[in-house]
């Protein structure tokens, strides 16, 4: 059978509505993947625009908070057809924030997640702990039906020091506190795999950047943005290449990206 390479991007892009106006159909089309997830849409379905449903031969779909307006969301375009699309993880706690997109592609099942963020207070730091259990629970029991899993997005957590720029300074800040880190620590001696810190494990790169104080100019960044892969995709040989795309810009974040041939 003749192998197939799939290139997919996930991309926090702060906004939807905003980065439209800073070229985000032209960011597409250069990035030319087939598959992308984009994290904080920020929108209901009675803001989408045709331009954002639309975009050249993409399928899209989207998952929308229910709680809140103007608030998290997360999306996929596609230009694979998936087998099936599922919302959340059957947890209303979680699923009314809009934060989970499921999509069944058949070889695996890929999920754009933006994960809480814990700064708002101990209670959102608790949410967002709680939040990884229930999801990788979720995870977890499609992978002991043995399908291969790709979870990309926003995890709001550098994990180790080599991911960020000032790691001693935001030892006790939410997104570098140890709990979190831990977390971080359970997924990757549990069957998953940071993609691109596999591959590239001493490169110093960095997905987000503070607005203020000239912090992307200077590179005063974090890498809170992963592809992670199941386990059997590294022992089935599909993976080829991950990366980080710090060239394309209109968000704080930009994307990082996967390579796979299956």
């Amino acid at each position: 059978m003749q192998k197939r390479t799939i290139k997919l991007i996930s991309w926090n892009v702060n906004g939807l509505n905003a980065v439209m106006g800073k070229g985000f159909v032209q960011s597409l089309r250069s990035m030319n993947a087939d598959i992308v997830a984009i994290q904080e849409t920020r929108l209901q379905e009675s803001k989408l625009t045709d331009d954002m449903r639309r975009i050249d031969d993409y399928h899209a779909f989207w998952s929308y908070s229910t709680i809140k307006k103007g608030y998290s969301g997360v999306a996929v375009y596609t230009r694979i057809p998936p087998l099936s699309v599922r919302y959340g993880i059957g947890i209303p706690e979680y699923d009314d924030e809009g934060r989970i997109c499921e999509a069944d592609f058949g070889d695996f099942i890929f999920f754009s997640v933006y994960f809480p963020n814990g700064q708002m207070g101990a209670d959102r730091l608790v949410y967002k702990l709680k939040f990884y259990e229930a999801f990788f629970a979720c995870v977890g029991a499609y992978r002991q039906q043995g399908r291969s899993v790709i979870v990309s997005g926003d995890f709001n957590t550098a994990h180790n020091d080599i991911d960020l720029k000032n790691p001693e300074a935001n030892a006790t800040y939410s997104g570098f506190k140890l709990v979190e880190r831990e977390w971080m620590n359970w997924m990757l001696q549990n069957g998953y795999v940071d993609a691109f810190r596999y591959l590239y494990p001493d490169t110093v790169k960095y997905s987000w950047w503070s607005y203020r104080f000239g912090a992307r100019t200077r590179n005063v960044g974090w890498r809170i943005d992963y592809m992670v892969v199941s386990q059997d995709i590294l022992e089935k040989g599909w993976l080829r290449d991950a990366f980080i795309d710090t060239d394309i810009v209109g968000s704080d974040h930009c994307p990082v990206g996967l390579i796979l041939t299956i």
